[in-house]
């Protein structure tokens, strides 16, 4: 409570000191719905804005076929953001801030950190950007580059949850070149910490890099539409990107790369001996008068060291019979893919759907039975736009997935049959 005290007491200092040292100068811009509260000076040198977000969330899990006719419910905010973000044309500068208050992370198994973004960047040439500091990684599959507030279904799919890094700190890389009359070409390098957000104490193994490469045939999208799933905008000429991600991490110490000290390991004589992962994929966006489609393809792998041969448990005490496939074990390794899509009538009112599978590896944590040894997840949405924008939804969706044999349900009882899960969620704006 008081980390969260701190940084909110930060953040106004921050709003008030820009406002003081600039009141003769800054002028509010028009205010668009759900797009924030934006500022500039009256030369056009800089520009700030502030934005966030609330989304209230309810679940509702049945397991078919099992005996059980609970009902197994969960009430929570889902998100709640606030986003400090400007840039100076002068100094050719821009940066973010960007605080999620509800401390529990963008999955369930996540961090649970206040500070989500927090970089700063400088434009090299009007083509190419470099920034340092934590931010979302280019290297995930695309639907990590699309902010929370725009998703068409209320969350994000089993693939983003399995193989997902979602933030990294280090040092980013992102340029933009027009090749054709209408195609462009974004290429996106990243040098990370491999570890996930930001860590404050010991930092294990090392770096991670990797890279983005996406390719526009048609043109940019209208109003960031590339980095936004449902097609509000309603393009009214085809848009389409297509891209292709590789990153390698060297010796991660959790499942994916995600956190820091989770997992470690040792050689024979005691020296820390960590893992690498591999991770590469290919993805798809198209968008055109309502209608959008996303496809994303993802595979990850390990590099395990034949060296390694002892695990230090979660109480310290260390296990002197470790195997490869031990390792294995505790890693997201495997492959899937994911498809979606969806259509925005001119009600406001959208339709969309989505099938993911998930193959793991033999040894894999995708085989955990209590969180995943799922295959097929089936998702059917409906969503009320509040008006043309992002700022305001009310979300319905239902998501039937088969379990496979062996797994288990929240009170670890066997899974006959299947399960199905139901999921609510508000979205409010500023």
């Amino acid at each position: 409570m008081m980390k969260l005290k701190r940084i909110l007491t930060l953040l106004v200092l921050l709003l008030l000191a820009v406002g003081y040292s600039n009141a003769q100068e800054i002028v509010l811009n028009k205010y668009r719905f759900g797009e924030g509260l934006s500022f500039s000076g009256k030369n056009g040198n800089y520009e700030m804005g502030f934005s966030g977000y609330v989304q209230p969330y309810l679940e509702s899990r049945k397991f078919l076929d099992n005996g059980d006719a609970t009902s197994y419910n969960r009430f929570r905010m889902r998100r709640a953001r606030l986003q400090l973000s400007g840039s100076s044309a002068q100094e050719k500068l821009t940066y973010r801030l960007q605080l999620d208050l509800t401390g529990g992370g963008e999955f369930d198994a996540a961090l649970g950190s206040i500070l989500y973004d927090a970089w700063i960047g400088y434009d090299v040439s009007k083509r190419w950007n470099v920034s340092f500091g934590q931010k979302a990684t280019p290297t995930d599959n695309l639907e990590f580059a699309m902010r929370s507030v725009t998703l068409q279904l209320v969350d994000r799919s089993a693939l983003s949850s399995a193989f997902g890094c979602i933030r990294e700190f280090g040092f980013f890389t992102d340029a933009k070149y027009k090749i054709s009359r209408y195609s462009y070409i974004k290429p996106q390098l990243a040098i990370t910490n491999g570890d996930g957000i930001n860590v404050f104490h010991k930092d294990h193994g090392g770096l991670k890099y990797g890279a983005r490469i996406d390719y526009l045939p048609f043109g940019l999208f209208n109003n960031f539409g590339q980095y936004r799933q449902a097609d509000l905008a309603r393009e009214l000429a085809p848009k389409f990107v297509i891209g292709a991600t590789y990153s390698y991490n060297v010796g991660i110490s959790d499942r994916r790369g995600r956190q820091s000290e989770t997992i470690l390991y040792l050689d024979k004589d005691n020296n820390e001996l960590l893992p690498d992962y591999v991770k590469y994929g290919v993805d798809f966006l198209f968008k055109y008068r309502g209608f959008s489609m996303l496809g994303e393809y993802v595979n990850a792998s390990s590099r395990v060291s034949s060296q390694i041969s002892k695990y230090i448990r979660n109480n310290g005490t260390i296990d002197t019979s470790v195997l490869i496939t031990d390792v294995k074990n505790r890693m997201m390794v495997g492959e899937g893919y994911n498809l979606q899509g969806g259509y925005v009538f001119k009600n406001n009112i959208s339709i969309d759907g989505r099938f993911t599978y998930l193959k793991p590896e033999a040894n894999s944590y995708l085989n955990d039975s209590q969180y995943y040894n799922r295959s097929h997840y089936y998702t059917l949405g409906l969503t009320r736009y509040l008006g043309r924008s992002y700022g305001a939804k009310i979300q319905l969706d239902c998501t039937y997935t088969n379990a496979k044999p062996g797994s288990i349900d929240v009170n670890k009882n066997p899974i006959k049959g299947d399960e199905f899960l139901t999921r609510v969620m508000t979205t409010f704006s500023f």
